[in-house]
């Protein structure tokens, strides 16, 4: 396994993350009895035995906290653990700390995120009297949380974000698609690696958006809001983890799926000793039209088409 610095926070943390969702039994309010603690514990054990030493979860992740936690308990000195909060105010953040405290058998977190931040008006209500950030600040100044970050789907929330407040690290979609057609992520990477943020990049195995429920729950992929790339198109995978790579990302965080994970697992060390090339520019530049007009998340018409696929 491949380790990076995550910005500022000076954890030395795996290239790959393993993802909650992998471990979740219970997501979406649907039950997947063929992922119960059993599966989760083998997985988990399987990452550790690779050398992933960073795991993110959250409270909206079904029952992932229960069954990753149980699996971590073995390891939890090793690892370095992330959680989140979706919820604004403080009060309501502080109760579900708790819970999410004792599902993962642990008394603090390496990074404490706010969890995902889609417009002003969630960075408003955050930063407003008896938001969120109240304890954000505290749990960092007590050492709970040693570093606080958050995780966001909209880049002008993000940037709002980055101005109110010294976060050490940042996730956001880094995906080839929304990027190359629309430039999304490039200003937020820009800003993020002037104020030293580790920057932790999602969705970028994501093909496109689910054409409708059918397709994805008859999907070998059920537990990804995205559809991922065919992990059997191994040049489609690795340009676009390249392309992830290329963008800013210090560590990637595959869709919430085992075979996903384990793909980027097995290789992420090929992606980083050859970076994004042309090759790969023009691979992407041909998947683009089929997925062009399928966007998943807010565009923000301020950015620029990254130059490397220019």
């Amino acid at each position: 396994m491949e380790y990076r610095t995550l910005g500022k926070t000076g954890l030395n943390v795996s290239a790959v993350v393993y993802g909650g969702i992998v471990s979740a039994g219970i997501y979406d309010d649907r039950v997947y009895p063929q992922w119960g603690q059993e599966e989760s514990d083998k997985y988990v054990a399987w990452a550790v035995d690779q050398g992933i030493n960073y795991f993110d979860v959250a409270p909206t992740y079904g029952n992932a906290q229960e069954q990753l936690g149980n699996s971590l308990v073995p390891y939890r000195d090793r690892i370095n653990l992330a959680c989140k909060t979706k919820e604004r105010l403080r009060e309501d953040a502080e109760r579900e700390l708790e819970e999410s405290m004792k599902l993962l058998h642990t008394d603090h977190f390496e990074v404490y995120q706010l969890h995902v931040v889609k417009s002003l008006e969630d960075v408003e209500t955050a930063f407003g009297p008896g938001g969120v950030m109240e304890m954000v600040r505290g749990l960092k100044e007590s050492g709970v949380a040693k570093n606080v970050g958050f995780t966001a789907h909209s880049e002008a929330a993000a940037l709002e974000m980055m101005e109110r407040y010294d976060f050490d690290t940042v996730m956001f979609p880094l995906n080839w698609m929304m990027n190359l057609g629309q430039g999304m992520g490039s200003k937020l990477v820009r800003k993020a690696k002037e104020r030293g943020m580790g920057v932790l990049g999602m969705k970028s195995l994501v093909e496109r958006k689910w054409l409708s429920a059918e397709e994805r729950y008859s999907s070998p992929y059920p537990k990804s809001w995205c559809k991922p790339i065919d992990i059997e198109d191994e040049a489609f995978c690795m340009a676009a983890m390249r392309y992830a790579l290329s963008l800013g990302a210090d560590v990637l965080v595959p869709p919430g799926n085992f075979a996903c994970f384990e793909f980027a697992v097995k290789h992420i060390g090929a992606c980083l000793e050859e970076p994004f090339s042309e090759r790969d520019a023009q691979l992407l530049r041909e998947k683009l039209p089929a997925v062009r007009g399928l966007e998943f998340y807010e565009i923000s018409p301020t950015i620029t088409l990254s130059a490397s696929v220019s």
